[in-house]
């Protein structure tokens, strides 16, 4: 095990996911004034899930760099572009209040985790195992931003 490689591995994620927090900090109040649907979290919830989640996608990253498949690049380069799509998603949500094309953004981040999760089952299963619940609650937060949008 490369402590460093894993180390940075769990960094990317939660500093990419720490900047989004950080730009969009300023209008999560005006979030809170929303028509928000019948199953929404408590506010308190998100920044732990999150937290959980760009973990998992950390180590699942770096069992795709410890790898020796011919397909470590491809998988890598798609971890980076499903993490950026996410970068993005709170952006048009939270800043822009664009409900609609954040609606658009996550239908391309959860084609892109499909791809990357697809990819990632040829060169390592605990790899594909442990971004499964992050697939999943994208599939709940593509419901909560389309009932927002519904509603507001």
């Amino acid at each position: 095990m490369n402590k460093k490689t894993l180390i940075l591995c769990l960094l990317i994620p939660l500093l990419v996911g720490g900047l989004s927090t950080f730009l969009i900090k300023d209008s999560i109040a005006l979030y809170e004034a929303l028509n928000k649907p019948l199953f929404y979290p408590p506010a308190w919830l998100f920044p732990i899930v999150w937290t959980i989640l760009y973990l998992l996608m950390g180590l699942s990253s770096y069992l795709i760099v410890q790898s020796n498949s011919s397909n470590k690049e491809k998988a890598l380069i798609l971890y980076s572009f499903q993490l950026l799509i996410n970068f993005t998603w709170p952006l048009f949500f939270f800043n822009l209040q664009n409900y609609f094309l954040a609606l658009l953004i996550l239908i391309i981040l959860i084609i892109s985790v499909i791809y990357m999760l697809y990819t990632f089952k040829d060169i390592n299963l605990k790899a594909f195992y442990l971004n499964l619940s992050y697939l999943l609650w994208l599939f709940f937060a593509f419901y909560l931003n389309f009932m927002i949008f519904l509603n507001n």
